[in-house]
């Protein structure tokens, strides 16, 4: 895997970009449909999807979130990403409105970590099985549309390695697993399946880092979450982030590529830090995703992460006059505005 891997490092490129392209396009072929339409896996077949998660940690409903967002960026958005945990039921009734609009319809992106008081192990073994049995009868009478559905996004960090833990990366995966079968086995049929990946570097090092993956019939997209830190320059540097340190490792968008060539990628979360120092960073990054997204074209959808208070920093995109602009434009790009959401 590592000679595999280090081969492919040079290639954002032509040389990958051609077959993974040709792959997802194949998928998308429905005789006599419109040029540009989606498929039953939400993969658009022109461009990607545009979307957010909005003014995340202000205290704002959902509803006025989104709509203020949108009101700043100067655009609508494809995906709405939200956060559920435990034994919430989702959609809620402010994301159904929001799914449901007729004058735009927007696809839910919902995260979802079951529980945070048992075990992956303990989850595999069904632990929660009442409440995932709850969950899908509440989705079978309340939502039949397609969404998509990550649980316990970025795992990497929450892995524990000892013996006997529960939270090994062999119990993610069998907790993935469980869950998403749990939720089939009771009718829902509508959930598109996200596995999301920390995107750094030194995770990937990890000698677990490949047991943390599912399986192929469980996961119909893979996504990162990558951020914009002191480190990265441009989008180019956002997906496929690398270290000194880690040399083998060449960047989460090209081991995407060799690893699942057949599958959509989804930028799950994505944030731009604010640099008091250089104030014209976000604008000149934001310029940087509108020159550079289309050179990963498995990268099916780009999911904004909106919050003047992340853990790290300020990923607000308006937070200067220049980088609002700069945002409104890529929000508006073609690129991201040639695949009609689907409508309930």
């Amino acid at each position: 895997m590592v000679a595999a891997l280090a081969a492919c490092s040079g290639a954002e490129g032509s040389d990958m970009r051609t077959p993974v392209a040709t792959a997802i396009k194949d998928q998308d072929k429905v005789a006599g449909a419109p040029a540009c339409t989606a498929t039953a896996r939400l993969i658009p077949s022109c461009g990607a999807w545009w979307g957010l998660a909005p003014e995340v940690f202000t205290g704002a409903p959902i509803e006025q979130a989104l709509h203020g967002a949108e009101a700043r960026m100067g655009a609508t958005a494809d995906v709405l990403h939200v956060y559920h945990r435990g034994s919430e039921l989702f959609p809620t009734q402010a994301e159904l409105r929001l799914a449901r609009d007729p004058a735009r319809p927007r696809l839910l992106m919902i995260n979802w970590k079951p529980s945070f008081d048992h075990t992956w192990a303990e989850i595999a073994d069904g632990a929660l099985d009442a409440r995932i049995d709850r969950l899908a009868e509440y989705l079978r009478s309340t939502f039949p549309e397609r969404f998509f559905l990550t649980l316990h996004h970025e795992p990497e960090n929450d892995v524990d390695a000892s013996s006997g833990s529960g939270m090994q990366a062999t119990d993610y995966a069998a907790m993935y697993r469980h869950v998403v079968l749990r939720l089939r086995e009771q009718g829902v049929r509508n959930a598109v399946t996200v596995m999301t990946y920390m995107g750094a570097p030194n995770w990937a090092a990890e000698p677990w880092f490949e047991e943390l993956y599912p399986g192929d019939d469980v996961v119909d997209w893979v996504a990162m979450d990558p951020y914009a830190d002191d480190r990265v320059q441009d989008f180019d540097g956002l997906v496929n982030k690398t270290r000194e340190e880690y040399a083998q490792w060449p960047g989460f968008y090209r081991w995407m590529q060799l690893r699942f060539p057949g599958k959509p990628v989804m930028v799950a979360e994505w944030g731009v830090f604010e640099r008091p120092r250089d104030p014209g960073f976000k604008r000149r990054f934001f310029e940087s995703v509108r020159r550079q997204v289309k050179r990963y074209p498995q990268i099916k959808a780009l999911l904004y992460f909106d919050s003047p208070q992340a853990p790290r920093g300020d990923t607000s995109f308006d937070s200067n006059a220049e980088a609002d602009r700069a945002f409104t434009r890529l929000a508006r790009d073609r690129y991201f505005r040639s695949t009609p959401v689907p409508r309930p």
